[in-house]
């Protein structure tokens, strides 16, 4: 895929427009919202705190709002995950990444894994996508199959690469692994480390349908 394979309209709707630093500011959130609208893409991602104000924000707008659950350590139990999902979906949110309990899914408590992700499929119902986040960089590529093969089973919607948080982000070999696991069935998303649009187009040319970065106007504005 070169440049010229994908317009910027394209590539746009294919962003989750994402800010989750912990130090984030009102003013910042706003800004992220009006240039999700100016750029046209598909979601803001942000953390449950500010759901309500990006929903407010974006209105009457085609602009989603994505919030994060168990984030980032998915370390929290299914209740609280899906507490925090809901909470997310009544302040108005439409689609939801959470991760993974990564600590069961590497002793091969696959039942646990399995049982974590349901959980937060069931509380968001039919309100909006799951994404899975499974933090490739701490696992194995047989571990990776593995989290994708649950989140598919569990009723997932997407499997997410990265929080962005740990050792590493996406990677080519992460997605192209991921798409060949979950086929045509689920979407997968590259989150982590995205910042140019040769960055984007690789990710996308290995399999990614969705996007999260921080770097979306620069991504976009390239082309």
């Amino acid at each position: 895929m070169s440049e010229g394979e994908i317009g910027r309209e394209a590539l746009a709707s294919m962003i989750d427009h994402t800010l989750l630093k912990p130090e984030a500011r009102p003013d910042q959130i706003e800004r992220l919202c009006d240039e999700a609208v100016e750029y046209g893409f598909a979601t803001v991602c942000v953390n449950g705190a500010w759901v309500a104000l990006a929903a407010k924000r974006l209105s009457g707008s085609a602009v989603a709002v994505d919030a994060v659950a168990g984030f980032p350590l998915g370390a929290g139990t299914s209740r609280a995950k899906a507490f925090e999902a809901q909470d997310a979906v009544a302040d108005g949110a439409t689609e939801i990444d959470m991760v993974i309990d990564i600590g069961a899914l590497k002793a091969g408590l696959d039942d646990v894994v399995a049982r974590d992700i349901e959980a937060v499929v069931a509380a968001v119902g039919a309100d909006g996508p799951v994404k899975v986040i499974i933090e490739a960089c701490l696992l194995e590529d047989a571990e990776k199959v593995r989290a994708c093969e649950l989140a598919r089973d569990a009723g997932a919607a997407f499997v997410k690469t990265s929080t962005g948080f740990a050792s590493g982000g996406a990677t080519v070999e992460d997605v192209a692994l991921m798409r060949r696991t979950v086929g045509d069935a689920l979407g997968v998303k590259a989150s982590g480390g995205i910042r140019t649009l040769d960055q984007a187009l690789a990710m996308i040319r290995a399999g990614a349908n969705r996007l999260g970065t921080s770097s979306g106007v620069q991504i976009v504005s390239a082309i």
